[in-house]
């Protein structure tokens, strides 16, 4: 279903987005919070510089908010209408959510930023 090639890939693996090869953050693990934020400067095989000017990442805050949403929504929707806890249950359950999921949607939203701007180029692949 996910092949290289496809936005998807590089959003959901955290993948170089111009040739899907290589992670762009130097821990794969998002809940390793003291390496939340380190990336690669450039990827190692097609040489893409990942923070295309100072600050760029910042707008990553507004996509933060939008895929924040939808993991509230989606807690919202399991807690109270498939479970059918009350209302106040329901605002923990979304709550612990954010809480739990946010380095995720930290690193989704920057997946998702870099990903509008920088696109899959197959020629930038190296064949081994």
């Amino acid at each position: 279903m996910l092949k290289k090639g496809n936005k998807l890939y590089s959003i959901l693996t955290g993948s170089c987005p111009k040739c899907h090869s290589e992670s762009m953050y130097m821990d794969k693990n998002p809940y390793r919070l003291g390496n939340l934020f380190k990336m690669h400067e450039r990827c190692s095989q097609c040489n893409t510089k990942y923070k295309i000017e100072p600050s760029f990442f910042y707008g990553a805050m507004y996509v933060s908010y939008a895929v924040g949403i939808a993991f509230a929504v989606a807690a919202f929707v399991i807690a109270y209408l498939f479970i059918g806890a009350s209302l106040i249950n329901t605002f923990i359950a979304i709550v612990a959510t954010m809480i739990v999921f946010m380095p995720v949607i930290i690193r989704l939203s920057r997946n998702i930023w870099i990903n509008f701007f920088v696109h899959f180029d197959s020629k930038a692949v190296k064949t081994t």
